[in-house]
This record gives structure tokens, C-alpha cells and sequence, in this order.
């Protein structure tokens, strides 16, 4: 009886812990509860990002934005052909 006290005590104690400490993810959401950052698409790769992290470069006056830096190279390669 001992032993599962003292095993319901540890798990009190570790979720204590883990809850001042962080669980090393955080979700930011708005006032409203949806998303804080809008994602975009790289025009090369197709993939989606979150717009904080684009990186954006002007190609022919368009404001477009890509995953790296290789992306955007390859992309600025493929429109000079």
C-alpha cells in the first residue's frame, strides 16, 4: 500500500514539475483562438511555412516568399530560362 502512495505522490510531483517548468511546447493562438501567423507556399517546393519564417525576395517586382535560401536559387534559376 506503501508503494502505490508513494508512486501517486512521485506522479503528483512530476506533473507539478512539468507544469512550472513548461513541457517544452507552446501553441500561440489569437484573441479569438485561430492562429497567430499565416502561412504561405514556396512557389519551388510547394511546401507551406509560417509567414514569420519565409524567406521573401522580390523576383520581377512580386514579392514571393520561400522556405531557404536553396528554394529561392533555384526558383530565381528556373524563371531566367
Amino acid at each position: 500500500m506503501r508503494f502505490l502512495i508513494l508512486i501517486f505522490l512521485g506522479y503528483l510531483l512530476f506533473r507539478i514539475i512539468r507544469g512550472v517548468l513548461g513541457s517544452g511546447r507552446r501553441v500561440e493562438k489569437s484573441e479569438d483562438g485561430g492562429p497567430i501567423d499565416e502561412m504561405v507556399q514556396d512557389p519551388y517546393c510547394k511546401t507551406y511555412i509560417p509567414l514569420r519564417d519565409a524567406k521573401r525576395h522580390i523576383i520581377k517586382g512580386t514579392e514571393l516568399f520561400f522556405c531557404s535560401k536553396e528554394c529561392a536559387e533555384k526558383f530565381k534559376k528556373s524563371v531566367k530560362k
